[in-house]
């Protein structure tokens, strides 16, 4: 069976709503190959002991990192925790982000409720295709 790539992205504001939502799920995710922006990600090995892949911070091409992992086919689910209240200096890079996500028919949660209802899904569970 293929493991899921799932990409955790989250602004400061929202870091430990995140942090909080991968322990709660990290049995799941423990199956799946995660990979976070550096800072997040940071904060979610240092909360949990799941395996995390690091990528580049945010506001350093982290997001445009994502999002080019995401055209490549490498990502398979964007949990992205964004703050609609803060402006971003990245501002263009987390819109670029969500239209590749969407774009490549990604399935993406951007708070709480959605990502539990994302992994909750019996499809997120379900086998990954080998060719995927």
């Amino acid at each position: 069976m293929n493991r899921r790539v799932v990409a955790l992205v989250a602004h400061d504001s929202k870091k430990l709503d995140l942090v909080e939502w991968v322990k709660y799920n990290e049995g799941t995710l423990r199956e799946c190959s995660v990979y976070a922006t550096r800072s997040t990600g940071q904060e979610i090995k240092r909360h949990t002991s799941l395996a995390v892949n690091l990528l580049l911070s945010g506001p350093h091409g982290g997001d445009a990192q994502t999002g080019a992992m995401i055209a490549e086919g490498k990502i398979d689910v964007l949990i992205f925790l964004w703050d609609p209240l803060t402006p971003q200096p990245h501002d263009v890079d987390v819109k670029a982000l969500l239209r590749l996500a969407v774009l490549y028919n990604i399935p993406m949660a951007c708070n709480r409720a959605s990502a539990d209802f994302l992994i909750s899904s019996p499809l997120f569970n379900a086998n990954k295709p080998a060719d995927a």
